[in-house]
């Protein structure tokens, strides 16, 4: 299962971070809201299972009220970074301010 955010092809969407690697890279959290997918947050990190289910901004996610999914871009250090910042630019999530 994949799914196209910007012009990257994501993993997922997943009910649950679970279901994701623990890899080196990009996710993204999403929202489901009629007719369409919202990005609630983007983010990275070395471990993206370990990072999605302890994140310390889950609670703003649910605050969010729409049902949400996982996806995850593995890659290495740099270059999530680099996309990272290029999604959050372009997207510019409600969550995950720095």
């Amino acid at each position: 299962m994949t799914i196209n955010i910007s012009n990257y092809t994501f993993d997922g969407p997943y009910a649950s971070p679970g279901q994701l690697a623990d890899r080196s890279g990009v996710y993204a959290v999403l929202g489901a809201s009629p007719g369409s997918t919202k990005v609630v947050d983007i983010g990275e990190s070395g471990w993206i299972r370990t990072r999605l289910q302890g994140h310390d901004r889950a609670t703003a996610w649910a605050r969010q009220g729409l049902p949400l999914s996982y996806a995850a871009l593995y890659c290495d250090e740099s270059t999530r970074m680099r996309i990272e910042r290029e999604l959050r630019a372009r997207f510019n999530p409600p969550c995950g301010d720095r």
